[in-house]
């Protein structure tokens, strides 16, 4: 099936993927997937351990490259080598353990890598303290966090504020997609409620969004589409409206095929 079929509409979507295919030591953790994810959608990737869905995820972020296969985003064709690549393309990750610096600040957290400066000689220069507080503040108003001051350290947070930040500082870079590995594993009831609500409103400012879940309770109440992988192999996708939780365990098991 072709990336255009996948979305279903005429232009192209955000994401595409065609025919990736990843190797590691003679074993095939991908083999010939196909995935595209549209402005204003999330697509959720489902399958058992070992199925490749986080090779998928380390793919797009820069983490790994593509054996094999095409990676377009917004219909160009692109190359994603290394982190980098992926935060110039408007990639941002967010992971199960966020990558948050416990000892360092909110704004240095959302800031780090890609710090702003007053002036700079030679690549070295003095923090602009007043601007990454400014904007610290609004991006964690944008995903609905209520957190005292952009100087507290993260080491101070409950869990689920840490992860808010994460998606924070994801969202507040990036300007197509939005990548979440197991984004509420290791969150309790009512954190796992306020990272649901904020991937909403992620959807409604029209980010493309694609989630890795083994929650199939959460896949069904956020996602708009959900692909399985099983064993590396793409094995269909199903509208979340016109399918079951019995009908995608049955997928990831392999008692019944796409």
């Amino acid at each position: 099936m072709s990336v255009a079929a996948l979305v279903e509409q005429p232009v192209a979507p955000v994401l595409g993927l065609e025919n990736i295919r990843k190797e590691f030591g003679g074993i095939v953790a991908l083999e010939n997937v196909t995935v595209a994810v549209a402005a204003g959608e999330v697509l959720a990737l489902v399958g058992d351990n070992g199925a490749g869905k986080s090779t998928l995820i380390n793919i797009l972020s820069g983490v790994h490259t593509a054996d094999q296969g095409e990676i377009t985003v917004e219909g160009r064709t692109v190359r994603i080598a290394k982190p980098r690549d992926a935060m110039d393309l408007g990639i941002e990750t967010i992971y199960q353990y966020n990558s948050m610096v416990p000892t360092m600040s909110i704004a240095r957290n959302l800031f780090i890598g890609r710090e702003p400066t007053r002036f700079s000689v030679f690549g070295v220069g003095l923090l602009d303290q007043k601007k990454m507080a400014s904007e610290s503040i609004r991006a964690i108003a944008n995903v609905d966090l209520h957190l005292r001051s952009p100087d507290a350290l993260v080491g101070e947070l409950s869990g689920g504020q840490r992860q808010g930040v994460a998606i924070a500082r994801a969202t507040h870079w990036a300007r197509k997609l939005v990548l979440m590995d197991e984004p509420t594993a290791a969150l309790g009831v009512a954190e796992t409620a306020k990272v649901e609500q904020i991937i909403r409103s992620l959807r409604a400012r029209n980010l493309a969004i694609l989630i890795v879940s083994h929650n199939l309770d959460q896949v069904f109440r956020i996602a708009d589409r959900v692909c399985v992988l099983r064993r590396g192999v793409q094995v269909g996708w199903r509208r979340i409206d016109e399918t079951t939780g019995y009908e995608i365990v049955a997928m990831i098991t392999g008692l019944v095929k796409a």
